[in-house]
């Protein structure tokens, strides 16, 4: 289950003003990502995971400012050093990929943790950490979907656009990681004020 049009327009506006009232550089950068809707903070980790050419996870200040130009983040040459420095917790030089996208997510509590990782398991019939069309295949019922029933699509391609919604728009590879499903989920909840609501609605999108 995907953020609806409506929940994604709220995040958007919420976003945008928090853009303006960030005190800091990383509530403002999250703002930035989200500004781009549920998918913004998958994304940006996208950009820099391509950036990463000898795999070794971490991005120096170099690199993690070109990333954010590359992204289209407004932010002075300044305020990104500072941005930097403050997340180069150690003073390596470096930043983690995994620390700094973890500093990057809205904050959440455990319980809505938990559920999205209850609907992760679910659709991670492989147990490989990675969902797949396969993986989908029994799990999401495209029955319904209304390209399927005029015979536009197949069963593969509802599938697959359906994955398409939680991947980054510019690099759709048909294999959705546990971090980029958490990074996108992490976009939804910052949209979602009560908890309640938010069991509700995974528990009815994913049947748990």
């Amino acid at each position: 289950m995907a953020a609806t049009s409506r929940m994604e327009r709220e995040l958007i506006q919420k976003a945008v003003k928090a853009v303006t009232t960030a005190t800091t550089s990383i509530e403002k950068l999250r703002a930035q990502c989200l500004s781009r809707g549920a998918s913004g903070i998958k994304g940006l980790g996208r950009t820099f995971k391509i950036m990463d050419d000898d795999g070794n996870r971490s991005i120096d200040l170099k690199e993690f400012s070109k990333g954010l130009k590359d992204f289209g983040v407004m932010m002075e040459k300044p305020e990104m050093t500072e941005l930097f420095n403050d997340l180069d917790r150690d003073n390596s030089g470096s930043l983690d990929f995994d620390e700094f996208l973890i500093a990057l997510r809205p904050p959440m509590r455990q319980c809505r943790k938990n559920l999205i990782n209850q609907a992760f398991r679910k659709l991670d019939k492989t147990g490989d950490n990675n969902i797949t069309v396969e993986d989908l295949k029994g799990v999401y019922n495209v029955k319904k979907h209304p390209k399927y029933l005029n015979g536009e699509w197949t069963e593969e391609q509802c599938l697959r656009t359906f994955l398409d919604t939680f991947d980054s728009p510019d690099n759709k590879d048909g294999t959705v990681s546990w971090d980029e499903f958490l990074n996108y989920y992490s976009g939804v909840s910052a949209s979602v004020d009560s908890d309640a609501y938010f069991d509700l609605m995974m528990k009815n999108a994913w049947k748990l």
